[in-house]
């Protein structure tokens, strides 16, 4: 974890993390998030990777990389029961997690949701500062807002679909 600052995670989806970090680089690849989701009787360990320097994976390199992170779940054993195992690259909604995702996507729109007992939970703006403890958003209003990375519940990007045709001629 980056300056001990962390995204809200269960405490199941932290081991899952913590254990594929600790393996990841032998493998060249970067652990972007994990989620746990599903019913209790069918839950789906969810493992978005991506390539040690941030660059995005082939088909082939993620089913590569399947196996070791199978092998690492399997060992750490975090579920009783069975679960599927779905490893991918980030996606557009690319989610953020660590000060650093925050600070390699400055200039980026987000939606974020934050642990706000009162107040409002839900921002969606652009990235316009991360430190090692907080990210500063500027909202759509134009108004700006500061929260501390262990507000923060969930990040993702927000995708930018681009679907005008290309021009003539270039």
């Amino acid at each position: 974890m980056d300056g001990g600052a962390a995204m809200v995670k269960t405490k199941t989806e932290q081991a899952i993390i913590d254990a594929l970090e600790a393996v990841a680089p032998q493998h060249d690849v970067d652990i972007v998030d994990v989620e746990l989701v599903g019913a209790t009787k069918a839950p789906c360990v969810r493992v978005r990777i991506e390539g040690a320097e941030g660059q995005s994976l082939s088909l082939n390199d993620v089913t590569a990389n399947t196996k070791w992170v199978g092998d690492v779940i399997e060992e750490l054993d975090p579920i009783s029961s069975s679960y599927t195992l779905e490893v991918s690259s980030p996606g557009m909604a690319r989610p953020l997690r660590r000060p650093r995702d925050f600070s390699r996507f400055v200039g980026e729109d987000c939606e974020l949701s934050s642990t706000a007992t009162e107040g409002r939970r839900k921002y969606s703006g652009k990235i316009t500062a991360a430190t090692e403890t907080n990210v500063t958003l500027e909202l759509e209003d134009g108004e700006s807002v500061t929260l501390d990375f262990s507000d923060v519940k969930k990040c993702k990007l927000k995708p930018v679909y681009d679907f005008k045709p290309a021009k003539e001629g270039n």
